[in-house]
């Protein structure tokens, strides 16, 4: 089932506009999450926002987003000014393979809001994708203005915030340093190993082993309040492993225990 859109606006491209609606592609929701509590009473912990002069608790329907233009001086904004600039114009266009990964930051599912704008957003879709470009847009996502990307997919569109140029680091800084290329004699065994490796993607290749963990340890902790000691009777400390192996031997035995495990498979 299609989850509700937490943004509506419109979509527009010089005099062509269409209502639209948008969802996170992305969702934490299957996340373990904790609350805050006291630990000397078992009790939650509540926050709440004070005023800075009265100290008192200001109620939900009292709170607004206000521009600091000078020393304790605001302009607020309320809801309905925010609605207004809720417009993705479409300024430019760009090859859709010219935007770094890098830039890329959170994607969203853009669709259509009513059917009467079906037809309009159907053109600015599959006239991007036959010219294979991308449309830059700006976009008020949680308050903040930010920057974005509409890519063609489907029969939808995908919206990507992106990350502003200054929040880039450049990657020359960071590998700078490290060899232009590798040992060609070495060359052919990373590659036999990669073959070997190589198989269909699977969103199961990206499963979260700390949250399976943290679900584990909450059905423990819910059998028994103290978790019985584990004993370390015996056991002494091993000795660590040195770190220092010669590549050809270890690429060697990683191709080796590849294949043994394919055959015993």
């Amino acid at each position: 089932m299609a989850l509700r859109p937490y943004w509506k606006g419109y979509l527009k491209l010089s005099l062509v506009t269409c209502p639209v609606a948008m969802t996170p592609a992305t969702s934490e929701s299957e996340k373990v999450r904790f609350h805050t509590l006291n630990k000397a009473t078992g009790n939650r912990v509540v926050s709440q926002y004070l005023d800075s002069v009265t100290g008192k608790p200001v109620r939900d329907e009292n709170e607004a987003k206000g521009y600091a233009r000078g020393e304790n001086d605001y302009v607020i904004l309320t809801e309905d000014d925010l609605d207004t600039v809720k417009t993705i114009d479409i300024e430019k266009f760009v090859p859709a393979d010219s935007i770094e990964w890098v830039y890329l930051e959170k994607p969203h599912y853009l669709m259509p809001d009513d059917a009467v704008g079906n037809e309009a957003f159907a053109v600015i879709r599959d006239a991007m994708k036959a010219d294979k470009v991308v449309g830059v847009s700006k976009l008020v996502i949680g308050r903040r203005e930010r920057a974005v990307v509409l890519e063609p997919r489907g029969e939808g569109i995908v919206l990507w915030s992106l990350r502003f140029g200054d929040e880039v680091r450049p990657e020359e800084n960071y590998f700078e340093d490290i060899e232009d290329e590798a040992d060609p004699d070495l060359l052919p065994l990373v590659q036999k190993l990669i073959k070997q490796k190589t198989a269909r993607w699977s969103p199961d290749m990206v499963s979260d082993p700390i949250q399976e963990s943290l679900l584990k340890l909450i059905a423990e902790k819910k059998k028994a309040l103290k978790p019985a000691k584990k004993s370390t009777k015996g056991k002494g400390t091993a000795a660590p492993a040195s770190n220092v192996i010669n590549i050809m031997d270890a690429l060697k035995k990683s191709l080796a225990d590849e294949l043994k495990s394919k055959k015993a498979g």
